[in-house]
């Protein structure tokens, strides 16, 4: 009887220590995913003939010096079908910059969700992971969902001269970044986003850009995965995005955030500041001043509705664009 009760205590801690998370002493260990099935990037692109690089694509280049100084070690990929249970087991953090349906089997995936929300798996999401899905009926929206928004056009192109807002300037993932820093990326918009499940850290400043929108334009947020976390920014499109100090200290907060490596923090959804953000993207676009008044209800969900309404979605037609526009500014009583 004790035997049997002994060899059942032992099972019962070997299952406890395969499923807890690294240690916070113990060294972290990265997966870089970085399959193109589409478009390729840059940042992605594997050179032929370039020696000098050991034929990795400046991205991983980047990442592997990151590792080094975030004190974490970085193994690479560019096969989504190296993405097992297995292979999954023997990491930490899963960070991906890909594109297009990944081939990744239902199981596969389902035992990376499942890892994500039992906190043995951290996930960081860098740009075009935003301009991805998985390789089965119901995939994209399955990506869309776990990530918290899909690709839905990217109107400030290549080298776009933007400026960044942070929502929370004190925050560990996001503080190095001042707020309205000037920069130049590629920004995306998206579909499918939910400000109910993510806290936005950083968004587009349309004070300060040539290119303006009157929706809000997420750039950086973070979310929970049941226990599990994600960590997604847009910015990355170009090399010299990976090479910026800035850049680089947030993908090692980030890995450290996802791996649970990284004191408590903030996580939980910040919907009043993506409202306030909302309208502030409204009334500067409309050159409206902004007033200390109660924000009615709904209202910045009407906002994110402009961008599907924009002529550019419409062939140039604005006839909806504007009647919204009105009926938002008589909603905030202007």
């Amino acid at each position: 009887m004790l035997r049997t009760l002994s060899l059942g205590l032992i099972i019962m801690a070997l299952t406890a220590c395969a499923t807890r998370p690294a240690a916070p002493d113990a060294p972290l260990r990265v997966l870089y995913l970085s399959q193109s099935v589409g478009f390729v990037h840059e940042t992605v692109r594997r050179p032929d003939d370039d020696v000098s690089t050991g034929g990795l694509a400046p991205s991983e280049i980047a990442l592997q010096q990151i590792g080094q100084a975030g004190g974490f070690s970085v193994e690479l990929t560019q096969e989504a079908r190296d993405i097992t249970p297995a292979r999954l087991a023997e990491v930490d953090v899963l960070v991906v910059s890909t594109t297009g349906p990944l081939p990744i089997d239902r199981a596969a995936w389902s035992a990376l969700v499942a890892a994500v929300e039992a906190g043995r798996l951290g996930v960081v999401g860098i740009h075009s992971a935003a301009d991805t899905q998985l390789d089965f009926e119901g995939g994209r929206e399955a990506w869309t969902r776990f990530l918290g928004g899909q690709f839905d056009g990217h109107p400030w192109m290549e080298g776009a001269p933007i400026r960044l807002t942070n929502l929370e300037p004190d925050h560990r993932l996001a503080s190095m970044w001042p707020d309205g820093a000037a920069y130049a990326e590629e920004i995306y918009q998206y579909e499918g986003f939910d400000p109910a499940s993510v806290r936005v850290l950083q968004s587009l400043d349309m004070r300060g850009d040539p290119l303006r929108r009157a929706h809000p334009v997420p750039v950086t947020w973070i979310k929970r995965i049941g226990e599990g976390r994600l960590f997604y920014t847009n910015l990355g499109h170009t090399p010299s995005t990976w090479d910026d100090p800035r850049f680089r200290d947030q993908i090692i907060a980030a890995v450290r955030w996802t791996s649970g490596h990284l004191a408590t923090i903030p996580d939980g959804p910040n919907a009043d500041a993506q409202d306030r953000d909302a309208v502030r993207a409204f009334l500067t676009v409309e050159g409206l001043p902004t007033r200390e008044a109660t924000t009615p209800s709904g209202v910045a969900d009407q906002i994110r509705a402009l961008q599907a309404l924009h002529p550019e979605k419409r062939d140039g037609d604005a006839t909806a664009y504007d009647t919204a526009r009105a009926a938002i500014r008589s909603r905030l009583g202007y």
